[in-house]
């Protein structure tokens, strides 16, 4: 796996100040785009969800727009009230992972992106946080993307973890209505 050409899409990558950090991030992807048998050209064709019929927005464009809103949230967050402290290596990468596991999630059958056989049976944030485990990312990146969606409902999310939360959100509800 060319892990430059992974470097290439995701130009917030390169903010992670941590290099074993940002290689942690790197490898992940690079793990599930083998696992779902997808090529790193062919991510362009992966949608970002499937409840959107005929979606134009891949994953990638989610991913880093969804990181990017993340970023300006948490800037002007960070340091403006007294206590509140925001890991941005953190943030950042789960912000670029939070859906990683969307590529082992989904299969292509007949020229079109369904739910593989195991999306079926486990969405993404479930397979990517123990991806992202397994990689030895810290427990605060494990757990954003293990929070970020209705898995997280009922778990206390760290402020990273609310704010990739939102931020995933608001780059999904405007276009599912």
């Amino acid at each position: 796996m060319n892990h430059k050409k992974i470097e290439t899409i995701f130009p917030d990558l390169h903010k992670i100040s941590k290099k074993e950090l940002r290689e942690k991030v790197v490898q992940t992807w690079a793990e599930s785009i083998r696992k779902g048998g997808w090529e790193v050209e062919q991510l362009k064709d992966v949608p970002f969800t499937l409840l959107i019929a005929d979606t134009k927005i891949d994953l990638i464009q989610h991913t880093n727009n969804v990181t990017r809103t993340a970023l300006v949230i948490a800037k002007e967050l960070d340091g403006y009230y007294d206590g509140l402290k925001i890991d941005m290596d953190v943030l950042l990468a789960g912000a670029l992972l939070h859906d990683v596991a969307k590529l082992m999630e989904y299969d292509r059958r007949d020229g079109k992106v369904v739910k593989s056989e195991m999306g079926q049976y486990l969405r993404h944030p479930i397979s990517g946080a123990a991806m992202a485990a397994k990689h030895g990312l810290p427990d605060e990146v494990v757990h954003i993307i293990g929070s970020h969606s209705k898995e997280g409902n009922f778990a206390k999310r760290t402020v990273e973890a609310i704010i990739v939360h939102h931020a995933d959100f608001l780059n999904f509800e405007p276009f599912h209505q």
